[in-house]
């Protein structure tokens, strides 16, 4: 981790950490990769490198990026958090002044899966003076009513069992969800309290929602396990992080604008197989400027660390045409 350059701001009180590697290129893109949770920003650790300096793992200096990787606020070492209220649409609001006001980039590049999906949406949305392009890899969309607006009939033939999987999925994420936005604050004496706890409930939800066929240690090897663990444990951020969910979630989010679709700027969708939630392109075409489909041949909703390799080329392909 010391290996990267780890920068530590405060906005209105709001710590929050981020690693930024400059690019090594002609011209390189400022791009904010947002995590997730249970991820942290070191779920990133693997793309770092391959897109700040592409010519050193094989690749095109002229796809260098300027990469900031931020942590979600409260959670890690974006703490310790007191401001109420940091959700979603807060966090975008957050990381644009990062970005622009701190950093100096007037536009430039987002993308995430899980919660920073719905962050890197909300920024190509109510930001889109500033954002070049959002690339996802979770289907995220301005609200959560639009998620759930997918029809059968927008499905084409080889996307139609994608729906009968949602629903199986769901089993797994309904308890989930529940708890972390009705309760997080409940949950978090326990896991505060228990070490092998914590761990238990952040690593079943690598082995549920990765494509690891029931053997966690199949996507991550258990250095990556522990240090997610102990990025949560030894800051003492559970407490903040899963209120992410609350501060997010229990009240619908406002729209910077009506237009159609949402987000007009140029969006990119990676479709892993094992996500969590696969959607029909149809319904996305709907949602975003839609510019680039890829569905993956493997992984899961843990993305970036489960299979790096392909989330380095589809971010590389979708943003250079956007140069």
């Amino acid at each position: 981790m010391n290996g990267f350059a780890n920068y530590l701001v405060e906005l209105d009180g709001i710590p929050i950490h981020y690693v930024h590697a400059r690019g090594r290129g002609p011209a390189p893109m400022p791009l904010i990769l947002t995590h997730g949770w249970p991820w942290t920003f070191w779920d990133y650790e693997q793309m770092i490198g391959p897109l700040s300096d592409p010519a050193r793992f094989g690749g095109d200096e002229t796809d260098a990026f300027d990469v900031i990787v931020p942590s979600l606020p409260g959670t890690a070492f974006s703490s310790p958090l007191r401001t109420a209220g940091v959700g979603i649409v807060a966090t975008a609001d957050l990381w644009l002044r990062l970005m622009r006001d701190v950093l100096g980039y007037d536009r430039f590049a987002a993308g995430g899966g899980d919660s920073g999906a719905f962050v890197s949406v909300r920024l190509g949305h109510a930001h889109a003076t500033n954002v070049i392009g959002v690339h996802l890899n979770f289907p995220a969309t301005v609200s959560m009513a639009a998620l759930g607006s997918v029809q059968p009939e927008d499905s084409a033939p080889e996307e139609t069992e994608w729906l009968t999987d949602e629903q199986a999925g769901a089993r797994g994420t309904s308890a989930h969800m529940a708890v972390h936005i009705e309760d997080p604050q409940t949950l978090a004496w326990a896991m505060n309290d228990s070490p092998a706890g914590m761990a238990a409930w952040l690593i079943e939800r690598r082995r549920n929602w990765s494509d690891c066929g029931g053997d966690v240690e199949r996507s991550f090897t258990k250095d990556q396990l522990l240090t997610g663990v102990a990025l949560y444990w030894l800051t003492g951020t559970f407490h903040t992080s899963v209120r992410f969910y609350a501060e997010s979630f229990r009240r619908p989010w406002p729209l910077a604008h009506d237009r159609e679709p949402p987000v007009e700027v140029p969006t990119a969708v990676a479709v892993f197989p094992r996500e969590l939630i696969r959607v029909p392109r149809r319904f996305m075409q709907r949602q975003v400027n839609l510019a680039r489909w890829t569905v993956m041949p493997r992984g899961g909703h843990f993305a970036p660390s489960e299979e790096p390799e392909l989330m380095v080329d589809d971010v590389r392909a979708f943003f250079r045409g956007l140069r």
